[in-house]
């Protein structure tokens, strides 16, 4: 995976392969593919501090499946490889475990 350590509130995730084909078995084409909204959290930092100094912990850890918002977070690559970083409060909902 990657070395990057995020800062503060912020989570690095690593977004779902865009859907290939439809649920009907229609082959998607790249130009009309969404963008993914879940992904797997691969870093995330310890947390932020309030003004007053008092430390909040991360809800999401390493591993989560998350839901996010559809523009959200920066994007960047490391080693080749897709990446999204975004703040914690950008995250909507931890997608159920199996």
């Amino acid at each position: 995976m990657t070395n990057l350590k995020p800062l503060a509130d912020r989570v690095v995730i690593k977004p779902s392969p865009a859907e290939e084909k439809t649920k009907g078995g229609i082959i998607v084409p790249d130009t009309a593919k969404e963008k993914p909204v879940w992904g797997e959290v691969i870093a995330a930092g310890p947390g932020r501090t309030t003004e007053e100094g008092k430390h909040i912990p991360m809800e999401v850890k390493v591993g989560d499946k998350v839901l996010y918002g559809k523009y959200s977070g920066t994007e960047l690559t490391i080693d080749g490889e897709e990446l999204l970083i975004m703040r914690e409060s950008d995250i909507f909902a931890l997608m159920p475990k199996k």
